[in-house]
């Protein structure tokens, strides 16, 4: 490999000094035209290649944000993989599969980060960063998120993903935003949600739709912020209804899919409520599968409902009630805040509360 050409090679040839390029690269429309043309027709000519580290140590700043995430997939149960075999020229091209039943193991609420994660690219890259994502597969200690730290500018972590302690030794080094879940009268600037009172309105809709008899609650992990406040909004429209909470059926589920369907075997087995609202749309529509492979008719019998608004929710059978996140948004809205709070680091902390949308859709519209 030949030598990497250096901003001296660039100003070398265009004639100009080295502030001059820099001026270019990171403020073109701040040099004369004519300027401009020459120093971007030397990088290139020479493929030069602006040096990250180099540019970090002059100005203290990485150029890099931090997205850190609970482990939600288990690492352990991905099947081998030997990438150099798959490039061998005799290598089988495809494979044919006839698959009768449905896999059990899934991508569970990645489904919703998925999303999240693309936003917070998209915005990193429109404010000039490069983002990191850390995902915390068996990680105790949190070692992983403490790499980070010493790697990025910023970071943004899921709340309660990480413990308040390492949380708050963190941010004495770096800014930290954090993602759902309310404030809990800290000094982070937060990027949220609505649940509570989104998940009350759904509620209230659901109870028009139903007599008097039993409801289940289909609840997230017990460690979840968002379904807690979801747990909150649910409880509160059923006892300003007049109802008593003691007599919902309250089933707990981690998010995914297949914790959905097993909730939903006990409804079967045990008797089926007049109504099942789900704390997120994977557990939903996994009990959409077993009410269907049972004959049980969603909404003629019971009412079913989410809460993520997935491109799932829309496509299942039927359709299915659920609030809907501004899921890639809260991405966009997680690097916006982080990359005020580097620029302003004494401002006061903000809490950016996003709208919700309640898709009122067919599985909890009760047949007239």
């Amino acid at each position: 490999m030949s030598r990497a050409a250096t901003v001296y090679d660039v100003a070398d040839r265009a004639g100009v000094s080295i502030a001059t390029v820099s001026r270019v690269l990171r403020s073109p429309d701040a040099v004369r035209p004519v300027t401009r043309e020459r120093v971007l027709d030397a990088v290139t000519a020479l493929g030069y290649v602006p040096s990250g580290s180099a540019r970090g140590l002059a100005e203290r700043r990485t150029g890099v944000l931090g997205l850190y995430f609970p482990g939600f997939d288990a690492a352990e149960d991905a099947p081998p993989l030997d990438a150099l075999s798959a490039a061998r020229a005799d290598a089988p091209p495809f494979a044919v599969v006839r698959e009768e039943t449905q896999a059990e193991t899934e991508r569970s609420s990645m489904l919703f980060l998925d999303e999240v994660l693309r936003g917070a690219e998209l915005e990193a890259w429109k404010q000039g960063f490069v983002l990191m994502v850390g995902v915390g597969r068996d990680d105790p200690d949190r070692s992983t998120v403490r790499d980070m730290a010493g790697r990025v500018d910023g970071l943004v972590v899921l709340a309660s993903s990480v413990p308040d302690d390492v949380l708050a030794r963190l941010a004495r080094r770096i800014p930290v935003v954090v993602l759902s879940g309310p404030p809990r009268g800290d000094h982070y600037d937060h990027v949220t949600v609505s649940n509570a009172e989104a998940m009350a309105e759904l509620t209230r809709h659901v109870l028009t739709q139903v007599g008097g008899g039993p409801l289940a609650f289909l609840a997230g992990p017990p460690d979840s912020p968002d379904g807690l406040q979801r747990w909150e909004g649910f409880a509160a429209a059923v006892t300003a209804a007049g109802r008593s909470v003691s007599d919902v059926v309250v089933l707990r589920g981690d998010f995914t899919r297949g914790s959905g369907r097993a909730a939903a075997r006990r409804l079967v087995d045990s008797g089926v409520p007049e109504a099942v609202v789900a704390a997120n749309d994977q557990m939903a529509l996994g009990v959409l599968d077993v009410f269907r492979d049972a004959g049980i008719g969603v909404p003629d019998e019971v009412l079913v409902t989410g809460f993520d608004g997935i491109d799932a929710a829309a496509l299942a059978h039927p359709p299915l009630t659920t609030i809907r996140q501004p899921m890639i948004d809260l991405g966009r809205a997680a690097v916006q805040v982080l990359a005020r709070r580097l620029e302003h680091a004494d401002a006061d902390p903000v809490v950016a509360r996003l709208p919700l949308q309640i898709l009122l859709r067919e599985s909890s519209r009760r047949p007239s």
